[in-house]
C-alpha cells in the first residue's frame, strides 16, 4: 500500500499535474495540502474517474486546504482539530479501510510562522500545541495512524541546504524542532528516516534564485507512522520529477509503502 503526501500549491492550478502524476503513481492515498478552493470547487469528478472514488475534503477560499483522496472507503472525517480552533482549513482526519486493514490519516498544512518573534510565530506555537493534543487523542483510539502533510519544519540539519546560515530562522528554529520531536515522543516514527537516504534530500525548494537548479532546498513535507505501522514500512521516498514540469508547485510528493 502506497500512501502520498503534496503540497499542490493550487489544486485548480495544478489538477492536471496531480491526474498526470496518478496515472504514473497510482498509489492508495493522495493527501494534498493548500488546495486553495472551497468544497464546492472541489472537482471530484474528475479524481473519480481517476479512481479516487473516496475523497475527505476541508477547503477554504484562496488559502490553505486539504484533503484525503483514496481508492477505498474513508470514515469518520474530522475536519480542523478537537483541541484548537483554527479558523484556516488546515487539518483534516479520517479513516481509511485499506488492504492492510483499519489506518487513520491526519493530514495537514502546518502553520508557516512567518519568523520567531511575530505573532504569526506565535499563532504556530499554539497551532503545534493544538495539534499535538489532537494526535495524542487519536493515536488513544486508532493505534495504526499515519500523521503527513507540509510540516513547515526541518527537523534537522541534514534536511536543510543551508543549516548555519538560516539556523534559528523560521522552519529551523529551536521551539519548531522540539514541537517535531514532541510528535516522535508521542510514539510516531519519521518513515524517510528509516531508510538510507541521498545526502541533500529535500521536499521543497523555492521558485526564486533558481532555488531548484540549485538544489537550495529544504525537506519539510513528512509522513510519520505509529509504532504499530513501524514494522510494515517497506520504502519511502521524494519524487522530483514535478517540480521540472512547467509551472510546477514548490513541493515535490512524497510517498511511504506499507506491507
Amino acid at each position: 500500500m502506497k500512501i502520498t503526501t503534496w503540497n499542490i500549491n493550487s489544486l485548480a492550478a495544478r489538477l492536471q499535474h496531480v491526474l498526470d502524476w496518478l496515472a504514473s503513481n497510482p498509489v492508495d492515498v493522495l493527501c494534498l495540502q493548500e488546495l486553495k478552493l472551497t468544497e464546492d470547487k472541489f472537482p471530484l469528478l474528475a479524481l473519480h474517474e481517476a479512481g479516487y472514488e473516496h475523497c475527505a475534503v476541508f477547503g477554504q477560499k484562496t488559502y490553505n486546504g486539504v484533503a484525503i483522496l483514496s481508492r477505498t472507503p474513508v470514515r469518520d472525517v474530522v475536519r480542523n482539530m478537537t483541541q484548537f480552533q483554527d479558523e484556516s482549513s488546515r487539518v483534516v482526519t479520517a479513516t481509511v479501510d485499506s488492504p492492510l486493514g483499519e489506518l487513520r490519516l491526519v493530514n495537514g498544512y502546518f502553520v508557516n510562522g512567518q519568523a520567531p518573534g511575530t505573532d504569526k510565530f506565535a499563532y504556530k506555537m499554539a497551532w503545534l500545541d493544538g495539534l499535538q493534543q489532537h494526535v495524542k487523542m487519536e493515536m488513544e483510539r486508532h493505534p495504526r495512524l499515519v500523521l503527513l502533510g507540509d510540516f513547515n519544519i526541518a527537523p534537522e540539519d541534514r534536511d536543510s541546504y543551508d543549516p548555519d546560515g538560516l539556523r534559528e530562522t523560521i522552519h529551523h528554529s529551536t521551539p519548531e524542532r522540539d514541537h517535531f520531536k514532541r510528535l516522535l515522543d508521542l510514539g510516531l516514527v519519521d518513515g524517510f528516516r528509516l531508510f538510507e537516504q541521498p545526502e541533500k534530500s529535500y521536499s521543497w525548494w523555492d521558485y526564486r534564485m533558481l532555488g531548484y537548479q540549485k538544489n537550495r532546498g529544504l525537506r519539510i513535507d513528512h509522513i510519520l507512522v505509529s509504532q504499530p505501522l513501524r514494522d510494515q514500512v517497506r520504502a519511502c521516498h521524494i519524487d522530483r520529477a514535478p517540480r521540472k514540469w512547467k509551472q510546477p508547485s514548490d513541493h515535490a510528493p512524497v510517498t511511504i509503502e506499507l506491507g
